[in-house]
């Protein structure tokens, strides 16, 4: 069989369904390639930073990594800003739904709201709340939050900050990115 028999999803085969399963689980191996792929596309997005995206990203990470992070926050560190093409005005969630398979929910939460909890250093500046990460306050993930944002995210914009390549994470990538998906929660 080289495609399925159905025009519609309804009229498919336990057949039909069993080949798509084997194709998707050889499909979901080659993930940890695609993210770094993505990742590397960073390199020629967004401009006027000091930084390309990926050199954030990388610094994020290494930032994480050198602060005794364990994987999750690694990774979710590496992957959060992996959204700005395709969303850039919800990039945050789109890269959090990336991850929330794999890591756990404090890691994925964190990635979701970063971008509000980065007010805190720009908004005032902008017109903005820069205090909007307020109506989270009560959440079990906040300071987990800020932390990112404050240790990690918001410091990692400088071009002499010396950072680990990217070939430095595949390990990591491959690592989160092959486990069983919603194993963590």
């Amino acid at each position: 069989m080289k495609t399925v028999s159905f025009t519609k999803m309804s009229d498919g085969t336990a057949e039909d369904y069993k080949f798509l399963a084997d194709h998707e689980a050889e499909y979901a191996k080659e993930l940890p390639n695609r993210i770094m792929d993505a990742l590397a596309g960073l390199k020629n997005s967004l401009a006027g930073y000091k930084v390309d995206r990926l050199e954030h990203s990388l610094q994020t990470a290494t930032r994480a990594e050198r602060d005794g992070a364990d994987i999750d926050w690694i990774v979710s560190a590496l992957v959060h800003d992996i959204g700005d093409d395709l969303a850039p005005f919800n990039h945050d969630s789109l890269a959090s739904n990336i991850l929330k398979p794999y890591v756990r929910d404090e890691c994925s939460w964190t990635v979701q709201h970063h971008g509000i909890f980065q007010y805190k250093y720009f908004a005032d500046k902008v017109g903005l709340d820069a205090e909007a990460r307020q109506k989270f306050a009560d959440h079990e993930h906040f300071d987990a939050a800020v932390r990112f944002c404050e240790c990690w995210d918001q410091t990692s914009f400088d071009p002499e900050y010396e950072t680990f390549d990217l070939e430095h994470f595949r390990p990591m990538v491959e690592q989160v990115f092959t486990r069983e998906a919603w194993a963590t929660t």
